[in-house]
C-alpha cells in the first residue's frame, strides 16, 4: 500500500532510466545527448528514443504498412511478410545485436520500426514507378523523412530526434556489395546496426516467403548459404546476429582501442560474403522475377495510373497536403505513397475498372 501523503516524482523514472545508459558501451548513442528541431519539455517516464519509438507506432502511415507489400503483391496467404512485419522483424534483429553489444536498444528499436514509412503501395515496384514519373526521383528512405518532418499528423511532423531521422535516412543499401566501412559513414553504430538488419531480416523472411509460395526450393539456393546459415529461418537469424554480435565487439567497449581507431558494425569476411551473394542471388531469382511478372506489371501499371490521375484532378487531394506539397505533382506523389496495397487497388478499379482483373484473384 502506497502512504497517502507520499510525494512521487515521475520524473524519477526517466531519470533512472538515463543512469542505466550511462553503463553501455563509450560509443553508445546516448538519449540524454538528443536533440530536436523543435524543443520539448522531457517526458517524465520516458528517454527520448523511447518517446520516437511510441510517436512512430502511433502515426498513421505506421499502421498502413500492415497492408503494405514486402514482395509479394498483395499477399494472399496470412503467413506472408507485410511491411509491417518487416519493420517489426528489422526492429528485433537489431534490438539482439545492440544488447549484445551493449549500444543504444531504444535508438536502434525506434530507427527499426520508423525506417520502411516511406515505402509506396507494392513497395518496390510502386517505388520504381514514382522514381521515373517525379522531377528529382523518388526513393522510400527520403520519404520516410518528408513523413516524419513533414507529412504526418496532418502537417505537423513527428519532431523526432536528430539520432532517429538520421537513421532512417540512411538506412538504405545498393545492390551488392554494402558491407564496408566507407558505407557507413559517420552514422552512429546503432543506426548501423539497423542498416545491417534490415538486409539481414528481410533476406531471412522473404527467403522463407519464397520457399513457402514455392517461387524457388531449398537446393536452389546458393550451397555455401544453406551451409553457413542453416536450413531454417530460425538458423538463418541466429547466425548472422550472432556473427554479427562477435566481429562487431570492438563496439561493446570491452576491447581497448587506440583513440584514432572507430569501431562499426560488420559481419566476418567470410559470412558477409557468403550473405553478400545470396543477396545477389535473392534480386536476381526472386524479387526481379516478381517485379517482371504479371502481377508486379500491374502493380507498376496502377500506381501510374493512380499518380496520373491524382496529378490530373489535384482537387480529390486533402487541402492540407495539397498545400504543403506545393504542387500537384508533389500532391499526387505524397498522396498515392500514402496509400495501402488495398486502398490502390479499390482507387485503381473505380478509376480504371478492370485494371486488375484477373490478377487479385476476386480480391476486390
Amino acid at each position: 500500500m502506497i502512504p497517502k501523503d507520499m510525494q512521487i516524482d515521475l520524473n524519477s523514472v526517466r531519470r533512472r532510466l538515463e543512469r542505466k545508459e550511462e553503463s553501455l558501451s563509450p560509443y553508445a548513442t546516448r538519449s540524454m545527448d538528443a536533440v530536436r528541431e523543435i524543443p520539448e519539455l522531457p517526458s517524465a517516464t520516458r528517454t527520448e528514443f523511447q518517446r520516437d519509438r511510441d510517436r512512430v507506432i502511433h502515426a498513421n502511415s505506421f499502421r498502413r504498412l500492415k497492408h503494405k507489400s514486402q514482395v509479394f503483391v498483395a499477399p494472399q496467404g496470412d503467413h506472408f511478410t507485410t511491411r509491417l512485419t518487416h519493420v517489426i522483424e528489422v526492429s528485433q534483429v537489431g534490438r539482439s545485436i545492440a544488447r549484445g553489444l551493449n549500444l543504444n536498444e531504444d535508438l536502434v528499436e525506434a530507427i527499426g520500426l520508423g525506417h520502411d514509412l516511406g515505402h509506396t503501395p507494392f513497395g518496390h515496384i510502386g517505388e520504381s514507378v514514382l522514381d521515373q514519373v517525379l522531377v528529382g526521383g523518388f526513393h522510400h528512405s527520403r520519404h520516410s523523412v518528408r513523413l516524419i518532418t513533414q507529412l504526418e499528423k496532418n502537417g505537423k511532423g513527428l519532431n523526432l530526434t536528430e539520432d532517429v531521422i538520421e537513421g532512417i535516412r540512411h538506412h538504405s543499401k545498393p545492390e551488392g556489395k554494402f558491407l564496408s566501412r566507407d558505407a557507413v559513414g559517420n552514422l552512429t553504430l546503432e543506426a548501423q546496426i539497423v542498416r545491417i538488419s534490415d538486409a539481414l531480416a528481410y533476406l531471412a523472411h522473404d527467403i522463407l516467403d519464397a520457399l513457402r509460395s514455392d517461387f524457388i526450393q531449398l537446393q536452389d539456393l546458393p550451397s555455401e548459404a544453406v551451409s553457413a546459415l542453416g536450413e531454417r529461418h530460425s538458423q538463418r537469424v541466429n547466425t548472422v546476429v550472432e556473427n554479427v554480435i562477435e566481429s562487431s565487439w570492438d563496439c561493446s567497449g570491452e576491447v581497448d582501442l587506440s583513440d584514432d581507431v572507430k569501431p562499426w558494425i560488420r559481419m566476418s569476411p567470410e559470412l558477409g560474403q557468403i550473405v553478400t551473394d545470396l543477396r545477389v542471388f535473392m534480386f536476381e531469382r526472386f524479387y526481379h522475377p516478381i517485379s517482371a511478372s504479371l502481377e508486379g506489371r500491374k502493380a507498376a501499371a496502377i500506381v501510374g495510373v493512380l499518380f496520373e490521375h491524382f496529378k490530373s484532378n489535384p482537387d480529390l487531394i486533402p487541402d492540407w497536403l495539397r498545400e504543403l506539397s506545393g504542387s500537384a505533382e508533389l500532391a499526387a506523389a505524397d498522396y498515392v505513397c500514402g496509400m495501402t496495397d488495398n486502398y490502390a487497388l479499390i482507387m485503381a478499379e473505380q478509376i480504371e475498372p478492370g485494371l486488375s482483373d484477373g490478377v487479385f484473384q476476386g480480391r476486390i
